[in-house]
C-alpha cells in the first residue's frame, strides 16, 4: 500500500516514528533530494487518525519541493507530523527523541518550526541533531521564520497588485487575512503600514485581542468567505478554497500564507474562469524558507531580507510568463519548478 503511494507521488522515504515512553507518533516524509537534502517544519497537530496524518504530511513534504525549486534554493522537499495536541503532551523528552529520528536520516532531512512546534523547540532539537534550523539567535539561527513569511505574502501581494492593477502599491485596498497566527498577525502589521484597510478573522478569540488594539476589522469566522475585498489573504490551515468558496469569494486577487489552499488541483482553473489572480501558495509563502535557507550557510540578516524581498520580481515573472502561456498561476509555477527539477536532476547525475 505504502510503496505503491509513494510511487505514485513520486516520494523517497517515508519514516514512521513511535516512542511509547515519551508518547512520540510521527510521520517525516522525504520527497525529494534532486536539488539538496531535504528541508520542511515539523507540525505537531491534534490529527484525528493516522491517514490524516500522513495525507498532510505528504501533501506539505511535496510542496516544500516545488517551492524550494520555484525560490531558487538548492533544496529538496520534507515535512515531519508529530500527532497529538501539544498543549497536552509536548515534553523536553518528546522533542528528543523526535530529533534522534531525525539525526538518524544523517542530512537527509533538515526540520525547522511549523504549526504546533517553536524557536525554542528548536533549540531542543539542536540538543540532539544538527539537522535542524529556525533556532534562537543565541544558538547562531535566524530565530522564527514566521516574520519572513509574512514579509514574502507581502511582496507577492505587491507584485499581484503590480499585475492586476498597474501598481505595486497597496494604499486603500481593502485586504481580508484569513488567520491571526505566526504568519497572519505580523501580515497584518504590514499591510497596515503599507495603508492598507484590513480586516481579520481568527477561530481563536485570544488571537484577536491584540489586534482589537490596531487599526483593523475584525470580521467573524462564519463570514470572512463571504467578506466583500480586493484581496483575500488565507492564512490558517491549508484546503480552504474549494469550489463552494471560490464560488463565494468576492475579491479579485488571492494571495496569502496557508499551505496547499486548493482543495483540488482543478480549483486553479475555477479562480481563473471567474476572473480572479491566484498567486500560488509555494510562491507566497516562501519568505520563511529564505530565512531558513540562510541560516544553513551561517545566519545573516540583511541576506536573508534580501532574498525575502527578491520574491516581488519572482511572483511577477510567474504571473506573466503564465498569462504569456495562456495558463494559470498554479500550473505556471508548478512548470518552472517542474522544469528546475529536471534540469539541475540531470546534471546532478553527470560525472565528469
Amino acid at each position: 500500500m505504502y510503496f505503491d503511494l509513494m510511487q505514485e507521488k513520486g516520494f523517497e522515504q517515508l519514516l514512521f516514528c513511535q516512542d511509547s515512553s515519551t508518547g512520540l507518533r510521527a510521520i517525516i516524509a522525504i520527497h525529494s533530494t534532486v536539488l539538496g537534502p531535504s528541508l520542511g517544519g515539523c507540525r505537531f497537530y491534534p490529527y484525528p487518525d493516522e491517514q490524516a496524518a500522513l495525507t498532510d504530511v505528504m501533501r506539505l513534504a511535496e510542496g516544500m519541493t516545488y517551492k524550494s525549486a520555484a525560490a531558487g534554493v538548492d533544496l529538496g522537499g520534507g515535512k515531519a507530523v508529530i500527532v497529538g495536541n501539544p498543549d497536552l503532551i509536548k515534553s523536553e523528552a518528546l522533542l528528543r527523541m523526535f530529533a534522534r529520528h531525525v539525526d538518524s536520516l544523517g542530512g537527509r532531512y533538515i526540520t525547522a518550526e511549523d504549526v504546533g512546534t517553536n524557536c525554542a523547540d528548536m533549540d531542543m532539537i539542536r540538543r540532539e541533531t544538527p539537522w535542524v534550523m529556525g533556532v534562537s539567535k543565541s544558538m547562531g539561527g535566524g530565530d522564527d521564520p514566521s516574520p519572513f513569511t509574512s514579509l514574502g505574502v507581502l511582496k507577492s501581494m505587491q507584485a499581484a497588485a503590480k499585475f492586476r492593477w498597474g501598481n505595486e502599491s497597496l494604499q486603500g485596498k481593502r485586504v481580508v487575512v484569513q488567520g491571526a497566527g505566526k504568519v497572519g498577525k505580523p501580515l497584518v502589521r504590514l499591510l497596515i503600514d503599507a495603508g492598507a484597510v484590513v480586516m481579520v478573522s481568527d477561530t481563536n478569540q485570544r488571537a484577536l485581542e491584540v489586534l482589537k488594539q490596531w487599526p483593523c476589522e475584525v470580521v467573524e469566522p462564519d463570514d470572512v468567505l463571504q467578506t466583500a475585498c480586493d484581496i483575500f489573504a488565507p492564512c490558517a490551515l491549508g484546503g480552504v478554497l474549494t469550489p463552494q468558496v471560490v464560488e463565494g469569494l468576492k475579491c479579485e486577487v488571492i494571495c496569502g500564507s496557508a499551505n496547499n489552499q486548493l482543495a483540488t488541483e482543478d480549483v486553479a482553473e475555477l479562480i481563473e474562469s471567474r476572473g480572479m489572480l491566484y498567486v500560488p501558495d509555494f510562491i507566497a509563502n516562501a519568505g520563511g524558507l529564505m530565512n531558513v535557507a540562510v541560516e544553513i550557510g551561517g545566519y545573516n540578516h540583511e541576506l536573508a531580507v534580501e532574498k525575502t524581498e527578491a520574491l516581488y520580481d519572482s511572483t511577477l515573472r510567474i504571473l506573466q510568463s503564465s498569462a504569456d502561456a495562456g495558463i494559470s498561476p498554479d500550473a505556471g509555477a508548478h512548470r518552472y519548478a517542474q522544469a528546475r527539477l529536471e534540469e539541475v536532476g540531470r546534471i546532478s547525475r553527470m560525472r565528469i
